[in-house]
């Protein structure tokens, strides 16, 4: 019989959506990555950033602006988001995979169609509702022996004539799901600064359906930045052997998810 620790991980396919809470000092989210690699799964990273771009168009002298709580992403905030999710950060990330002794190959959303979308609400500027995916730029950086580091930026399935909004802003939470169905991921796991999915109690959630999942988002029980990552598993799960949301900051976790212990929130 085979024990969770024994699990055989040659061979599968997990998109590990990371983020700046979990990203750096003293966690383990990348040398948990490299193992897997190293063991024959075929890890995808998928980061976010948005406290960078944040930090970035303060610096720029850019004043944030609000559409019914949601960041409005204009012109200007779009360049500095595309230069620091697609450039800074993802070159870190790769570099930070490179040092470690892993070949990472950083690509972004809008590298070979991986994403592409459409404008998710007038009001809130160049960001996108994400319509496709295609996994073939993916699965070209994996069959050339490295890991793909992916950015969450997409193409605009309808540009203006002038061309300026060819490239769009899109959630990265909402990006790893996407990118967990057109891989046909076995898992997709987040990596985040919490114990899991919480009830209505603070108690940690072991495992849900994605009825219930759903459930909790339409109850109010689960909010703010959980709530992407919950709907992403749910509309993952679809396709997508089991969506998982841990906690990035306890070393090993990643691999213990991978294994099949007991860490975290499963959705299924």
């Amino acid at each position: 019989m085979t024990t969770p620790s024994s699990r055989d991980i040659s061979g599968l396919k997990i998109v590990v959506k990371i983020g700046g809470s979990t990203l750096g000092e003293g966690d383990s989210t990348v040398p948990d990555i490299i193992e897997l690699w190293n063991r024959g799964a075929k890890p995808v990273v998928v980061h976010g950033g948005g406290k960078v771009i944040s930090d970035w168009v303060a610096k720029q002298g850019i004043e944030p602006e609000f559409v019914r709580g949601l960041r409005r992403t204009d012109s200007s905030t779009l360049d500095v988001a595309v230069a620091v999710l697609a450039g800074l950060v993802n070159s870190q990330i790769v570099a930070e995979f490179q040092a470690a002794g892993a070949s990472a190959v950083g690509i972004s959303g809008v590298s070979g169609g991986l994403l592409q979308a459409e404008i998710l609400d007038p009001d809130l500027g160049y960001v996108g509702k994400i319509i496709k995916a295609n996994a073939k730029p993916i699965n070209a950086v994996i069959e050339s022996g490295s890991i793909p580091v992916i950015a969450p930026t997409a193409l605009h399935l309808f540009p203006s004539a002038s061309g300026k909004d060819r490239i769009l802003n899109v959630n990265a939470d909402t990006s790893a799901g996407h990118i967990a169905k057109a891989f046909r991921a076995d898992q997709l796991v987040f990596q985040t600064d919490v114990e899991g999915v919480l009830d209505a109690r603070r108690r940690l959630i072991p495992r849900m359906t994605r009825g219930q999942a759903m459930d909790l988002i339409a109850g109010g029980i689960a909010a703010g930045g959980m709530i992407p990552k919950i709907e992403a598993c749910a509309d993952a799960v679809t396709v997508v052997g089991s969506g998982h949301i841990i906690d990035g900051r306890i070393a090993g976790a990643l691999l213990a998810c991978v294994r099949g212990e007991d860490v975290g929130t499963r959705i299924v």
